[in-house]
């Protein structure tokens, strides 16, 4: 199928489809808004590091302002004039920073999504989301107006609880939507979301700061990427129809053979015990450690271009380059995946996990090595190796369970990946205060593609043994014979 056959679905299903991207959209926006003011936003709010930055209203000096150790150094560099350039301020960075980018929002929102998973199978899907997006959208809009740091990480603890709700409500109603030939590619274009918001809060954050409309400057950032919101969430409300849940075929038809027939205890068990098998905690653990790479990333690059290219435009390049080198790398993995080693196996999908982060890790050393512009346009070939990670792994994790948990085992591994990766970037601080922030990221952003790519090849290495485990586990009943017999006799008596 091609990337456009949803189209084949119907007019009013992709006119479904394009708001729950532009939700999506704004889910990735308001999430990753935050790290791109994060230094004017620190400097006025008062927390985190500080460091020696460049003086914008001063005339430069002849050496850059971060290589000063301390205070006294920083004001001692002077310029032409015999006038200090540099001033010793907060630099955006540090543990307050990491924790309220990292565990504040991560760990409840992958909490709110198990229970959220829970709702989308059984309540009215379109109302909790438009629900959801309103609530994730006036927790960003509140945060134009704090004034204390708790203020900011009680906002972005709401965020996380509203955000949460996004894609288990659109992934189950895509599924409704779309037959299952079309909805592999629905999806993917769904996913175009993650990419488009994370270049569009680059261009927001630099470009509307700098505005400093009515001399607000960083806060206006969050009063635009927070209003849409508002909008969008009466259009879902409003226009987009509840519909009618499938039921599916084969197993997913008969009650007694479905997963919602046994009880939570069941369930749970039910997923949890393929995660137990040494391939797909390998999996899980490689997944984890290269998911850390990019939050380490897209935490952190505004911060690193600020402090080491303080005069550089960052919103001119990374407002559009992880747009199209992150599109390009999910959908040229998809084709590696089932196009190129489809025939021969799980094994060669591991083995383009192995080869592409190895790949793209030299481009991303020249990204914290080489000066702009040659950094940013490292970034292009680095993110469409490198993200082609995304898909490959998912297939992967589905080839490994049984059919009837795909779904659960899915969204499992990704809490695990999330809660591992998102809580990462917490090494930055203490990496930071040791070698300096560009040694830190060339260990956690490099180092943990290298590291991911290592693991990967472990994985390789057991994943066959248990795939042949799975042809036996698809035909055991999901219930003792006796179970299925009272469960049937239920039915019949009901």
């Amino acid at each position: 199928m091609g990337m456009l056959d949803f189209c084949k679905a119907g007019g009013y299903p992709v006119y479904v489809l394009c708001i729950l991207l532009i939700t999506y959209l704004l889910n990735q926006l308001d999430r990753y808004i935050l790290a791109i003011v994060i230094l004017p936003l620190a400097q006025e709010i008062h927390f985190g590091d500080k460091s020696c930055l460049p003086n914008e209203t001063r005339q430069p000096g002849p050496l850059q302002c971060n290589n000063a150790s301390g205070d006294k150094h920083c004001y001692s560099l002077l310029n032409a004039n015999g006038t200090p350039y540099c001033k010793w301020d907060y630099n955006g960075n540090g543990w307050e920073y990491q924790i309220m980018a990292g565990p504040i929002f991560i760990l409840i929102y992958t909490f709110m999504g198990i229970f959220i998973g829970f709702l989308a199978d059984a309540a009215n899907r379109k109302n909790l989301l438009a629900v959801s997006l309103f609530f994730w959208s006036l927790m960003t809009f509140l945060m134009g107006f704090a004034q204390e740091y708790w203020h900011l990480a009680l906002l972005r603890f709401g965020q996380g609880i509203g955000e949460a709700g996004c894609t288990p409500f659109a992934a189950s109603l895509i599924a409704d939507y779309f037959p299952e030939a079309a909805r592999g590619s629905a999806m993917g274009f769904y996913n175009w979301g993650i990419y488009t918001g994370y270049s569009l809060s680059f261009a927001v954050g630099n470009y509307i700061t700098r505005a400093n409309i009515m001399g607000l400057g960083w806060r206006w950032t969050f009063f635009i990427c927070g209003i849409p919101g508002f909008l969008v969430s009466l259009v879902v409300l409003m226009t987009v129809k509840e519909p009618q849940r499938t039921q599916g075929t084969g197993e997913r038809a008969h009650n007694v053979n479905t997963p919602s027939s046994l009880s939570l205890s069941q369930r749970l068990s039910r997923i949890l015990q393929p995660f137990l098998s040494p391939s797909l905690l390998l999996l899980c653990l490689a997944g984890s450690i290269r998911n850390a790479g990019g939050y380490v990333w897209a935490y952190n690059a505004q911060i690193y271009f600020s402090q080491y290219f303080p005069g550089e435009d960052v919103g001119r390049w990374l407002s559009w380059i992880p747009l199209v080198g992150g599109s390009f790398g999910v959908l040229f993995g998809g084709f590696i995946s089932d196009r190129v080693v489809k025939k021969r196996g799980l094994p060669a999908r591991v083995w383009v996990l192995v080869i592409s982060q190895i790949v793209a890790a030299p481009f991303l050393v020249g990204v914290l090595w080489l000066s702009p512009p040659y950094a940013f346009l490292l970034l292009i070939p680095a993110n469409i190796i490198g993200e082609m990670w995304v898909g490959v792994t998912l297939a992967i994790v589905v080839e490994l369970v049984p059919p009837v948990i795909r779904t659960s085992a899915v969204a499992f591994y990704l809490f695990i990946i999330t809660n591992i990766g998102g809580n990462m970037p917490l090494l930055v601080p203490p990496l930071t205060s040791l070698y300096g922030l560009r040694t830190a990221l060339l260990i956690l952003f490099p180092g943990m593609y290298v590291a991911g790519s290592l693991l990967f090849l472990l994985t390789f290495c057991v994943a066959r043994r248990d795939q042949r485990k799975i042809t036996s586990a698809e035909t055991e009943p999901l219930l003792p014979e006796s179970d299925e017999v009272s469960q049937e006799e239920h039915h019949k008596r009901t």
